[in-house]
């Protein structure tokens, strides 16, 4: 690192020392070695990296806005941006997102809806955009397995983002106020792992966890966003009908100790059309994320929070929840009005033969028809899930695409937790003293695996 790089970084007391080192060496290549930094310089060294709104938000907060706009910006201010968006207070968040949608911040300013849903559709861009480009990375096994990232999707992911200030989060509102932009900037952890993501990659900042303030070497945010596919390594091409925005925005609504990993469990366009096949395949798996595209393009589903099984009862917890991915993503919790989240039945007389979340038998929020398999419905109404709307674009629909996939580790159940460590001896504790009493060494014993941690 140059003298210059040094002196700036030196003068900025808002960085670790490690952050003054990246921040300091991504200043001196962006500025060329000056001591302020230009817009158009900035522009292009940013600019493959960023969506192009982002980049005039950017600068409008680094430069200023109309007849206040400065040519240059010194390494203080520079610095300012990254440490708002990594770890500011709520205050300083709001702070930056006014002053990058080109306002003054004060608690009687309210921020138009149409911008504040802009300023979140460019972060997601650039999000997605910035793990694509990555030359490794769970993101990339994704995309090699046919998951891609249209354009309308991303969009979408934005609008969720944005959608989730107001209290319902489908009713349109014009403008939102501090007080509001307050509780969605500390709730929204989406909004903010995406942030610190991307300012974390544009400011050159290595092995860096924002959320623990640590400087150690620590895995990027990207793997809680983004989980490890597991179980399509012998597909080349999946037929895939969700993408990268979709998994995003499903992985950051499951409990977090579920978020490393996806493991695909069953598809019909792979297995077929198929009840007893899906049923076979996802049962006992731990966790599950249900997704189904009906024919007319709408994209929805449920997380399942306990193993699938077959069985005449309800099972499952408040964990559950229901979601839309297309055209729309949302996000409809359990109310606590009633335990109906999961039910699963094949071949009997007396009870429905199917799949079912929420709602009750013949009105379900999400209902798979056992035979013929490929016929669902979706009800107008369920009080087992909060806000909920119909998923469906119609009551009844035919099934295009159908795909379960179980989230985490696979549990270990008791029986096979027992069944890990037992030899012929110690269910024959009469072969044992045989043993003893001939003065015979049990050799096996003491060298058994380890079990797994």
């Amino acid at each position: 690192m140059g003298n210059t790089s040094k002196k700036l970084a030196a003068k900025c007391t808002l960085l670790t020392k490690d952050e003054q080192k990246y921040l300091a060496t991504t200043f001196r290549s962006a500025s060329k070695n000056s001591d302020k930094i230009r817009e158009e310089d900035l522009i292009r060294y940013w600019g493959p990296q960023i969506d192009p709104r982002l980049a005039q938000y950017l600068t409008n907060f680094l430069f200023g806005s109309g007849a206040d706009k400065a040519a240059s910006c010194d390494f203080n201010r520079f610095a300012e941006l990254y440490v708002f968006n990594v770890r500011g207070t709520a205050d300083e968040r709001m702070m930056v997102a006014y002053n990058s949608l080109g306002m003054d911040y004060n608690d009687s300013t309210e921020l138009p809806y149409q911008l504040l849903r802009e300023y979140c559709e460019s972060i997601a861009s650039t999000y997605i955009k910035m793990v694509k480009a990555q030359p490794s990375g769970r993101a990339k096994t994704w995309i090699e397995k046919g998951f891609k990232s249209r354009a309308s999707h991303v969009q979408a992911l934005g609008e969720a983002i944005a959608a989730s200030v107001s209290s319902d989060a489908d009713v349109a509102i014009n403008a939102c106020n501090a007080k509001q932009l307050n509780k969605w900037l500390q709730s929204n952890t989406l909004l903010r792992k995406m942030t610190d993501a991307v300012f974390v990659h544009l400011y050159g900042v290595q092995g860096h966890d924002a959320h623990s303030h640590s400087h150690v070497h620590v895995a990027h945010p990207e793997p809680t966003l983004i989980p490890l596919p597991q179980g399509l390594e012998a597909m080349p091409d999946y037929p895939a009908f969700i993408d990268l925005s979709h998994i995003v925005w499903l992985n950051n609504h499951i409990p977090a100790k579920h978020q490393n990993r996806w493991r695909f469990l069953f598809s019909s366009h792979i297995h077929g059309e198929s009840f007893s096949t899906m049923t076979g395949r996802i049962q006992s798996e731990g966790a599950s994320l249900l997704i189904i595209e009906d024919n007319a393009g709408y994209i929805f589903g449920g997380y399942a929070p306990v193993s699938w099984s077959l069985g005449p009862n309800f099972v499952g917890n408040e964990d559950s929840f229901l979601f839309t991915l297309a055209p729309k993503m949302r996000v409809y919790p359990a109310s606590n009005y009633n335990n109906h989240f999961q039910y699963m039945n094949h071949h009997t007389k007396t009870l429905p033969n199917g799949l079912l979340m929420g709602g009750q038998f013949n009105f379900g929020a999400i209902w798979v028809n056992g035979d013929p398999f490929g016929e669902g419905s979706s009800a107008e109404s369920c009080s087992t899930y909060r806000g909920y709307k119909r998923l469906s674009k119609e009551p009844n629909f035919r099934i295009k695409s159908l795909e379960v996939w179980a989230v985490g580790e696979k549990p270990m159940f008791k029986k096979e937790s027992d069944e890990r460590d037992v030899s012929v001896l110690d269910v024959n504790p009469e072969a044992k003293a045989i043993l003893d009493m001939a003065g015979r060494t049990r050799h096996s014993e003491g060298i058994r695996e380890p079990p797994p941690l």
